[in-house]
């Protein structure tokens, strides 16, 4: 077999070198077409050569603690994709030989082989070799015109193809195990990086999922046509959103005898001055920016400390934009009041027009309603705020936006 290998690099290494723009439309489909097709009887050669490597122990020879950390470092492979390798390999090994040789044909891809051999092996306990023999049939032949993740969701339907005399039931069975695996994976790790952010990973049950894709859809569309974010960092910031909606109800759970809050710990005098950075009761530092953003939330308490680290003020609700006087604020702006945007009160927050800590008061006529992503483009941009002789909030764009810095109105919630 070395041999053999050998002489098919030699080969491939020669194409590598062949001048491909010299070659016709239908040569270049039909040399791509048989690229692939060697890549996957290729993988089905290496599949076959790990799984021979761990039944030899070859890993524990070289020293290594599995074979998939073996892998890691001989083929600089990542430890998840080392172990998909061996799991397959272990898979294919064991009762699928129809599955092996579609691999080794070309006829479907390593992901694919993935997906046939889970469906095969489920179709073998509920209704019998037979049926699972059928069902590779088809299973490889749907590989031919669907991806894996396709082929995946067509799966769970097999046994109407091949005993559709159980597939309600074994579809009823399919299910419920399904949501025990669920159950039995879910998780969500919360992992602090380097600088203080963090890392959210994890896998969600369906229903979980359903809950946050309800309560985060409808916040990461764009907010308007001055909306320059991804999507991924809408999605971020819907998740921070709904975050602050859950603090402002009031009904979470007490933690360690306080009602559930975040605490900013910052000097007076850097508040004020507008260069004091700050720090989070969960250890986390904060850009002065983001302690002065933080500080016009209602649901947010500050802790105000003196040079001396001695307390001068904690959560001084005098400060706080809430009760009867956040009712008269929803009355007024109707949902976030920067031109263009169409985010409810209840996404909303409080913004004082004069910073509490420049001396503003905590009045009707110096707050205004703002979504999460105009409450931060606000802070970060040359946008100003301010209102006008009907009491209502008008925005002066900056001289780079509009030479004449005409002010705007939000007209989405105006009163019909």
């Amino acid at each position: 077999m070395v041999v053999e290998l050998s002489q098919a690099e030699d080969a491939i290494a020669a194409c590598a070198d062949t001048a491909i723009w010299a070659l016709s439309e239908g040569e270049l489909i039909a040399a791509l077409d048989t690229a692939h097709r060697i890549e996957q009887r290729l993988a089905s050669v290496k599949l076959a050569l790990i799984r021979e490597l761990e039944g030899r122990g070859t890993a524990t020879t070289h020293g290594a603690s599995s074979t998939a950390v073996w892998l890691r470092e001989r083929l600089r492979l990542t430890i998840p994709a080392a172990r998909r390798l061996v799991d397959l390999a272990a898979v294919l090994d064991t009762g699928n030989p129809g599955v092996r040789d579609a691999l080794a044909h070309g006829h479907i891809t390593m992901e694919q082989a993935r997906v046939i051999a889970d469906t095969v092996d489920t179709v073998r306990t509920a209704a019998g070799p037979e049926a699972a023999d059928k069902s590779l049939g088809v299973l490889v032949e749907w590989a031919g015109q669907f991806d894996p993740t396709l082929l995946r969701k067509l799966s769970t339907r097999i046994l109407d193809h091949v005993a559709p005399d159980i597939a309600d039931a074994a579809a009823a069975a399919a299910l419920d195990a399904e949501a025990r695996r669920a159950t039995r994976d879910r998780h969500l790790t919360v992992s602090t990086l380097a600088d203080s952010r963090l890392r959210l990973t994890g896998v969600l049950d369906s229903e979980t999922a359903g809950l946050l894709r309800a309560a985060i859809d409808p916040l990461c569309a764009p907010s308007g046509p001055d909306d320059q974010r991804t999507p991924g960092q809408r999605r971020h910031d819907a998740l921070s959103d709904v975050c602050r909606l859950a603090l402002r109800t009031g009904e979470l759970p007490e933690h360690g005898g306080d009602p559930a809050q975040v605490v900013v710990t910052t000097s007076y005098d850097g508040l004020i001055r507008h260069l004091g950075s700050g720090a989070l009761d969960t250890g986390l530092h904060l850009t002065a920016e983001a302690v002065r953003r933080l500080a016009c939330d209602a649901a947010i308490l500050p802790a105000v400390l003196s040079g001396a680290g001695q307390p001068l003020d904690l959560g001084r609700q005098r400060r706080l934009i809430s009760g009867p006087l956040r009712r008269a604020l929803v009355l007024r702006d109707r949902g976030c009041a920067f031109p263009g945007c169409d985010r409810p009160p209840r996404w909303c927050e409080a913004h004082h027009i004069e910073h509490w800590a420049d001396g503003g008061d905590t009045s009707l006529t110096n707050a205004v309603l703002l979504c999460g992503h105009h409450h931060r483009h606000l802070h970060h941009s040359d946008w100003t705020v301010r209102l006008t002789g009907d009491g209502h909030p008008e925005f002066v764009p900056p001289a780079w936006l509009d030479p004449e810095q005409l002010p705007r109105r939000n007209h989405y919630h105006r009163r019909t």
